[in-house]
């Protein structure tokens, strides 16, 4: 049964439809994609393959979420408005998508260095570049630059209505932080600073100099690139 399934696997005529057996004869590396996804959709319907089903999700993806990252970004209403694609499978995909995040994030915990902005942009790009809105984290830090606590300060455009010093300080005292780094995406890929990015970092920068925490960095994170004030010379010191 095994040579049975090695040879289907070469059949240029099956190739597409027996993914599971190309798996066990080659390898997960022989597959494609779509072939990899559909292994985990399992079953198509009458209209569908489930190589059929994954290429439309992937073909799903908005702009720079294509493909496989196309999983980050379609909701699971989305995914079930797929043929074929009912609430568990979307569940299923749904739960992959994060643990790709989360292996992504465990991996490079361990050599996390708050103090270089290209480490900490590294860590949390896979986090917030799929983002559609634009959200900010605060990270608190200790006088070690160890990080004691991450929190979500705001969904929505960074500016002083949205995001006032008083919410990050508030924070800030209330975990002992002695050092704080700021980060929000770009949901449209450029990191490049606005004015309102610029002033709001000055002002918690300011003030943060007041009450003795200092701000090490605002770090915006666009798709695959980043911006940091402090390696551009504009943090207020």
């Amino acid at each position: 049964m095994k040579s049975f399934n090695t040879q289907l696997a070469w059949d240029p005529d099956c190739r597409e439809t027996l993914p599971y057996e190309r798996f066990m004869a080659f390898g997960p590396e022989s597959l494609t994609d779509a072939e990899l996804l559909a292994i985990i959709i399992r079953t198509g319907s009458i209209k569908s393959s489930p190589v059929d089903i994954a290429r439309q999700i992937m073909q799903m993806g908005r702009s720079k979420e294509k493909g496989l990252n196309a999983l980050f970004s379609l909701s699971m209403e989305e995914l079930m408005s797929i043929h074929g694609v009912g609430q568990v499978k979307a569940v299923k995909l749904k739960c992959i998508a994060e643990l790709v995040r989360r292996m992504s994030y465990q991996k490079k915990s361990d050599i996390l260095d708050m103090s270089n902005p290209s480490n900490v942009a590294d860590y949390y790009m896979e986090r917030m570049r799929h983002e559609e809105q634009e959200k900010t984290i605060l990270l608190c830090l200790n006088n070690k630059l160890c990080l004691i606590e991450e929190c979500l300060l705001s969904i929505g455009t960074v500016n002083s209505a949205s995001l006032s010093p008083r919410d990050v300080f508030m924070h800030a005292l209330k975990c002992g932080a002695n050092n704080l780094i700021l980060l929000h995406n770009h949901p449209t890929g450029d990191p490049t600073p606005s004015r309102a990015d610029a002033e709001i970092t000055n002002k918690i920068s300011q003030s943060g100099y007041m009450l003795d925490i200092r701000l090490r960095d605002h770090i915006i994170i666009g798709d695959k690139s980043y911006y940091s004030f402090v390696e551009k010379g504009l943090m207020w010191q």
